[in-house]
């Protein structure tokens, strides 16, 4: 195993380390406690909105946090879920008086965690807290981490619109809403061409030959519902948007507003080079026009990896015109930043 760190147990501290040093103007991190916390804290009366789960799946979350986005982001070990204390530390922390809502991927340790977490707040300070789970892949009803679908890459979607409803002032009802309608027109689907290798064992986490690829992968390194044969991009891109807009073409708006399209991130697992990513926007760009898709907004790049695992996933959100206006609303993050 070869990889840029000092030790096995340290890797997550030193890594929360360099980001505060990094961001020293935007960020402020609890090494402790392994939280993130954005520097300059909302006005009193606003929402705040945490998230968190397994370190490796930079940016995601704390490279989420800051005008826009997150207010906190609690970092588990790599690949394990933050515990119920440093979820409780962050909402206690972020609460400027209207609540704070959890956005929680849905992995069996991230929702138990959180659970906790809302009900030790509500007994011990009062703080209003709502959740919602995002459960967008739809490799899979259940898994290996999950009992039903896995919440992947719709979760920097729900973050950044979210984040934005907060930003406007928007009651915590309101924020909340908007997460879950966001959760439920968003669609994911992955695959990889190499496994990934967590530093605590040093091992492949799973066994791929060179000539055969894995579809339907999750961001902890599990693998996916099939395997097949290295193909080309033009047929990989098929098998990510042939499920994924299966799924989203039977989704209707929940706004009265009119359907403008989708939002489309291909997202690289964490070992992809940009040209590929690109090569496959471009691929999948192709498909959706073919199915009269209109994409109005895209994002290519690394979002929510799988540590060194080779490979992308595909996210498709279908948006209203008040879902696009809040995601084109500044946001400055380390991970994401426009309009500032």
């Amino acid at each position: 195993m070869k990889k840029l760190i000092n030790s096995v147990d340290s890797v997550v501290t030193d890594a929360l380390r360099g980001m505060a040093t990094a961001h020293p103007h935007e960020l402020d991190v609890d090494l402790d406690q392994h939280i993130v916390y954005r520097r300059r804290r909302k006005e009193a009366g606003k929402v705040a909105i945490i998230s968190g789960g397994g370190s490796g799946h930079e940016p995601l979350h704390g490279g989420f946090v800051g005008t826009g986005m997150l207010d906190a982001a609690c970092a588990g070990e790599i690949f394990t879920s933050p515990v119920p204390d440093q979820v409780v530390a962050a909402t206690t922390a972020v609460d400027r008086g209207a609540g704070v809502l959890h956005i929680v991927k849905n992995y069996t340790g991230d929702v138990m965690n959180f659970e906790m977490a809302a009900e030790i707040v509500d007994a011990d300070s009062g703080i209003q807290v709502a959740s919602v789970v995002t459960n967008d892949d739809v490799a899979v009803e259940d898994s290996l981490y999950t009992a039903g679908r896995r919440g992947v890459g719709v979760t920097v979607m729900v973050e950044k619109i979210a984040g934005a409803a907060a930003e406007e002032g928007r009651p915590l009802e309101e924020v909340e809403a908007i997460a879950a309608r966001v959760n439920a027109a968003g669609r994911s689907m992955g695959m990889a061409l190499t496994s990934c290798t967590v530093p605590a064992n040093g091992k492949p986490s799973f066994d791929l030959p060179d000539d055969e690829m894995e579809i339907g992968i999750g961001i902890h390194g599990e693998p996916g519902r099939h395997r097949e044969r290295v193909a080309p991009a033009a047929e990989i891109a098929e098998r990510l948007v042939t499920p994924v807009l299966a799924e989203l073409t039977e989704l209707k708006s929940t706004d009265a507003g009119a359907d403008e399209g989708v939002i489309a991130m291909v997202n690289g697992m964490g070992a992809t080079p940009l040209l590929e990513l690109y090569l496959m926007y471009g691929e999948i760009s192709r498909l959706l026009q073919s199915a009269g898709i209109t994409v109005a907004r895209n994002l290519v790049g690394n979002y929510i990896t799988s540590l060194d695992m080779a490979g992308c996933s595909l996210t498709l959100v279908r948006a209203d015109a008040e879902l696009l206006r809040l995601w084109d609303a500044p946001v400055s993050t380390p991970g994401l930043r426009w309009g500032v």
